[in-house]
């Protein structure tokens, strides 16, 4: 900066070379009037007015445009102000540049002022002169003394603009940026027009008419020296008065003297505070702690609630859990509302806490900040300083009362609130919702999901089968409104009456019949037809209507045997329902049984002698080894069963979709159950069951 105003040389060269002419014209003047005066001496007393005239035109020359002169107002006129510089006419300067603010000129007749002569006409027109350019080289030259001695200058702010402010100084324009105002941030610079301010010059050219001013380099200076000595008179727990500089949305900055320390929002007060601005104002005078000093970084973390007493240091002794107290809503958040209980301790109210009911509404539609609220202490914890509180425990818990209102078997009626994968949720009251699990939505069919069948906002009738008042469960079922499809069937069909059925599907070991909607009985493939059946699927087709004749209901067990073969034939035998429970709820016929019943009756027809026990026979067999016998009657059906237990066999590797229960899954794999020739032991039809 220096350089620059150095690297310039024009103006002083210029002075330098006019001063050299002025002088120099000096002694060639007085050379003159001393060759002059003998000449004038020897004359006879005479005037040389030649000398006088060539003394004056040499006196004129000195005179050059640009030049500064002193000079005297000698008159004033319309034109402007008359001069007298010492040249051969007055020259005139504009009368405007001596017109003070309120219109009158602010000199007279015989006042000594200073001038540049702006032109010189070598006519009868008078020179023209310049008393601002005079003012104003006047002031630079003291800026540029004042830039080359670092000295300070004093000017006015006259505008601001888009960087900074305009300075006039002495009738020189300097610039200020906004960056240079002061050592610290400047959001506003309005408050700095028209009127005075100091700064140091630290870009300075004459030739530009360039001059850039800085306050900051003078303000560094004092905040530097404050802050060394704020620093070496604190330390980290000392307390300190400071003054509010800048708020920010984390918190404030605070002046201790040189340095700003933060403030943070989370050390201005122990309760929730959600903007600085709620607590203090820039320019605020606050008392504050040392919380953390940096001396190379000049970091400081000031806190303002350290100040005051823990309200958490108590809080166990002042609100014990299951305390009934009263707060004031401080906070309203989606998942639950903050309750200030004192300045500085809070406590949260979870959604959950609100009402027993399990669809509360948001919270925000039901609470304002500042609503004045009743909640009972769950849950106090110092560490975290948290606590827990609930609204619900000032409301009766419907579920005390569930099992009264709806005991076991009740029919309700009630809207579905929501459906997942498993069921749906019903609600009976406020507060009160019971599940409808998928198996037990329709007796029907198998549902994969609820809403194939069911909708939202559905209402709907359903029967209470359990309740689970510790868990706050209540189960409930939709099929039992009804009789399942096994009970219809039971109460008007028993054994030896012929029922018309669609064959649903096909096994190693018989046929599935569905005798009615979710009902299946099963056909062993030895109740087919007479003749033996090496495949199912020789005697029926899938999906076609046959008639069968029931054979068996075996209510406990849930399951039907049927014949194809018996049908048409009154001396084919059927079990008596009698021997049963009246008890159903659906399934499949045991294969088991059905042999049992088929070959077990024909074996009681057999000859006596032929039923004896299997080890006796074995026994005989060994101690006189006996030609073997031509197959009789009695052993035709152990023969025919080869097929019937190898199919069997095969079919219990593998699972059997049960179409009513999942109990009668297990039911349906067939059972090795053929019978051998003797005559089946009732030991040997209890075995047969069992297995």
């Amino acid at each position: 900066m220096t350089n620059e105003a150095t690297q310039e040389p024009e103006e002083t060269t210029a002075a330098a070379s006019s001063a050299e002419k002025q002088q120099a014209a000096e002694q060639t003047s007085a050379s003159a009037s001393a060759a002059a005066a003998p000449a004038e001496e020897t004359s006879s007393g005479d005037v040389d007015f030649g000398a006088i005239l060539e003394q004056f035109e040499l006196d004129q020359a000195t005179f050059h445009t640009g030049q500064l002169v002193d000079g005297k107002v000698v008159g004033v006129s319309d034109r402007g102000v008359l001069v007298d510089f010492g040249y051969k006419s007055e020259g005139i300067v504009p009368a405007e540049e001596f017109t003070a603010e309120d219109g009158t000129l602010s000199v007279k007749e015989g006042d000594e002022v200073q001038v540049v002569l702006k032109a010189m006409h070598g006519g009868d027109g008078p020179p023209v002169l310049s008393r601002n350019d005079a003012l104003a080289r006047r002031s630079w030259d003291a800026l540029e003394k004042a830039f080359l001695d670092g000295t300070p200058v004093t000017g006015n702010v006259t505008a601001k603009t888009k960087g900074g402010l305009k300075v006039d100084l002495d009738g020189v324009e300097a610039f200020l940026p906004g960056s240079q105002v002061d050592s610290r941030p400047v959001y506003s610079l309005d408050s700095y027009l028209n009127s005075p301010i100091e700064a140091k010059i630290i870009k300075f050219s004459r030739r530009r008419n360039n001059v850039v001013l800085s306050r900051k380099v003078m303000t560094d200076e004092i905040v530097n020296a404050q802050k060394a000595e704020t620093l070496s008179h604190i330390d980290v727990g000392y307390i300190v008065d400071g003054t509010i500089k800048n708020l920010t949305e984390y918190g404030a900055f605070v002046d201790i003297g040189g340095i700003d320390g933060l403030l943070h929002v989370t050390d201005m007060s122990w309760g929730r505070l959600h903007h600085p601005s709620e607590m203090f104002k820039t320019g605020d005078h606050v008392q504050v702690k040392v919380l953390k000093l940096d001396r190379e970084k000049d970091k400081i973390s000031l806190g303002y609630k350290q100040l005051q007493p823990d309200p958490w240091s108590t809080v166990i002794e002042v609100y014990p859990v299951g305390a009934k107290i009263k707060g004031k809503v401080s906070s309203v958040t989606d998942y639950g509302v903050f309750v200030e209980l004192e300045p500085g301790v809070e406590g949260l109210v979870h959604v959950s806490e609100i009402s027993w009911s399990r669809r509360a509404q948001s919270p925000k539609r039901m609470f304002n900040k500042g609503d004045e609220v009743d909640v009972q202490v769950l849950g106090v914890d110092t560490e975290e300083k948290r606590i827990s509180l609930g609204m619900k425990q000032f409301q009766d818990n419907p579920w005390d009362f569930v099992d009264l209102r709806y005991p076991v078997g009740t029919r309700i009626t009630g809207r579905i609130r929501n459906i997942t994968d498993f069921g749906a949720f019903v609600e009976l009251e406020e507060g009160i919702d019971g599940l409808v699990h998928v198996s037990d939505i329709t007796w029907a069919k198998k549902i994969k999901h609820p809403k194939d069948v069911l909708k939202k906002d559905q209402e709907v009738e359903a029967i209470v089968t359990n309740i689970d008042k510790r868990n706050q469960r209540l189960s409930l079922s939709m099929k039992d409104l009804t009789p399942s499809a096994w009970e219809t069937f039971v109460s008007s069909h028993r054994p030896g009456q012929v029922v018309r059925g669609k064959v649903s599907r096909f096994t190693n070991f018989g046929v599935f019949v569905e005798l009615g909607e979710g009902l299946e009985g099963l056909c062993h493939i030895s109740e087919l037809a007479d003749e033996r059946v090496e495949s199912p699927e020789s005697v029926a087709k899938l999906g076609e209507d046959m008639d069968f004749k029931i054979l068996r209901i075996d209510a406990a067990e849930q399951k039907i045997g049927l014949s194809h073969r018996a049908v048409g034939k009154d001396d084919e035998p059927v079990v008596d329902t009698r021997s049963y429970s009246s008890e159903a709820k659906g399934g499949m016929a045991s294969l088991a049984e059905l042999a049992n019943i088929s070959f077990g009756t024909k074996a009681e027809e057999a000859p006596a002698a032929e039923a004896k026990p299997k080890k006796e026979k074995k026994a005989k067999a060994d101690d006189a080894p006996k030609a073997e016998e031509p197959a009789s009657e009695a052993e035709t059906p152990a023969a025919e069963e080869v097929a019937p237990v190898e199919a069997s066999a095969e079919a219990a590797s593998e699972p059997v979709e049960a179409a009513t229960s999942p109990e009668a899954a297990a039911a349906e794999t067939p059972e090795s159950a053929g019978d051998t020739s003797e005559a089946p032991s009732e030991g040997s039809e209890t075995e047969s069951q069992s297995a």
